[in-house]
């Protein structure tokens, strides 16, 4: 076997043992040869290395991978086109803020990226500049405002922008099992490339809890809280896709989100304004409580 089919061994296991079990991998990455996809087959017999790797240096037992299986059947199970357990899976191991990392290197000032998470939704209803993407979901009212602009300042009119965001229970419209649609919407940047809305103050929620990655969770002994964020996807045509959250300066829960997803950049201060307060557009809130928030978003040339 070649040393770059070695996924290495654990001490203690026979050289005869060994070799059987390098036989076997042998075996299996050459059953990938002929694939004409030459992605695909990198893509595959990297997969099986890493794998085959992986059950040799735990030495897994046929209980556990038993047990595996059905996770991971219980994980395709809860999914549905409402509920993305495997995206769920995927964050809470850190895959998908690795995979975000590869795709969205560094470049400039531009805006950092972040997981894209389970309850984003296609076809989100569309609101005006300073419109109310809450459509009634509870919480504290938001100002959020700012522009979007290439890395060398040039504003973006017409970027489209879809926000979307838990209310202050902690769910997402999607959870609730009707067919609402609340704290999601698109709307686009003006001529100045100045976009604005009211939404939700951000709070802190758990990621759900009653499926099989969140009996992992509880397992292994890990917190399942997120914390207080707001989710962006922004698209304008010449520039990568951005998709990120900004998150709520003095959140404790900053250091240990459970999907690994905050970046500092992306914190930022969410000022509390008190009843009576006027608001930038005039809207009367009688007697409630808001914050406001300024993000100013910088998107990466495509390609780059």
């Amino acid at each position: 076997m070649s040393p770059e089919n070695d996924p290495g061994t654990t001490s203690g296991v026979s050289p005869e043992q060994q070799a059987r079990e390098a036989e076997l991998l042998d075996r299996v990455l050459a059953s990938f040869d002929a694939t004409p996809d030459a992605r695909m087959k990198q893509i595959m017999r990297s997969a099986v290395r890493h794998l085959h790797a992986f059950l040799r240096d735990v030495r897994l037992s046929e209980q556990e991978w038993k047990q595996g299986i059905d996770f991971l059947t219980a994980v395709g199970h809860l999914t549905d086109e409402r509920r993305q357990e495997f995206v769920l899976l995927s964050d809470t191991l850190g895959v998908s803020m690795q995979t975000v990392a590869i795709n969205n290197g560094a470049y400039a000032e531009a805006t950092e990226a972040t997981v894209v998470g389970p309850f984003f939704m296609q076809d989100s209803p569309e609101v005006e500049l300073g419109g109310d993407i809450s459509f009634g979901a509870a919480g504290e009212p938001c100002w959020v405002g700012g522009t979007v602009t290439g890395v060398d300042g040039t504003a973006l009119p017409g970027a489209r922008i879809e926000v979307w965001q838990a209310d202050d229970q902690g769910f997402y419209d999607v959870q609730y099992g009707d067919d609402r649609v609340a704290a999601r919407a698109h709307l686009f940047t003006d001529e100045q490339g100045r976009y604005a809305f009211w939404g939700i103050t951000p709070t802190p929620y758990p990621i759900p809890q009653d499926g099989p990655v969140g009996r992992m969770l509880e397992t292994v002994g890990r917190s399942p809280m997120r914390a207080s964020h707001l989710h962006f996807m922004v698209t304008a045509a010449g520039f990568r896709r951005l998709v990120t959250h900004i998150f709520v300066r003095g959140d404790e829960l900053l250091g240990r989100d459970s999907v690994f997803g905050v970046k500092e950049s992306l914190v930022k201060d969410f000022l509390e304004q008190a009843a009576g307060t006027p608001t930038p557009d005039g809207r009367d809130l009688g007697a409630r409580t808001w914050s406001r928030v300024r993000f100013d978003i910088v998107l990466a040339p495509a390609g780059s």
